[in-house]
């Protein structure tokens, strides 16, 4: 098969099971990973005084907790690479999806129950929207 699977991460245990299940089926079928964090905010925080400054962004956070996901889960037969993308989570997605023709996009099946399935959730939204097939991994105890 081939192509581009995609899969969200925010730091949480759900979606590091979500990535794993990712990882696997990109493996299988011989598609190159790309781990997403979405953020919503354009804001900067300088931090430290005087010459010792470190400026700390929304989309910098993202993008390392991205990074430090998608080099976890490389290896020998699996390239994965990182992305930081405004926007609600389910959008990243989206928006990842569209902009590099991914084959599948991979999410976990976190507030799909109780209330957060009335009001929604980031698997119900990608799912209704998406460019491509989704796969909803159950990662929910």
């Amino acid at each position: 098969m081939g192509g581009i699977v995609v899969v969200g991460v925010d730091g949480s245990e759900t979606a590091r099971r979500a990535a794993d299940a990712a990882a696997g089926l990109a493996s299988a079928l011989g598609a190159k990973l790309h781990v997403v964090t979405a953020f919503s905010d354009e804001r900067v925080e300088v931090v430290g005084s005087g010459s010792d400054q470190l400026i700390v962004s929304d989309a910098r956070r993202a993008e390392k907790v991205a990074r430090d996901v998608a080099v976890e889960l490389r290896s020998d037969t699996l390239e994965a690479d990182y992305f930081a993308i405004h926007g609600s989570p389910a959008q990243a997605l989206i928006k990842q999806a569209e902009t590099h023709d991914a084959s599948m996009i991979v999410v976990g099946n976190k507030r799909m129950r109780g209330i957060g399935r009335v009001l929604g959730s980031i698997a119900n939204t990608v799912a209704h929207s998406a460019p491509c097939d989704v796969y909803i991994v159950k990662t929910d105890q």
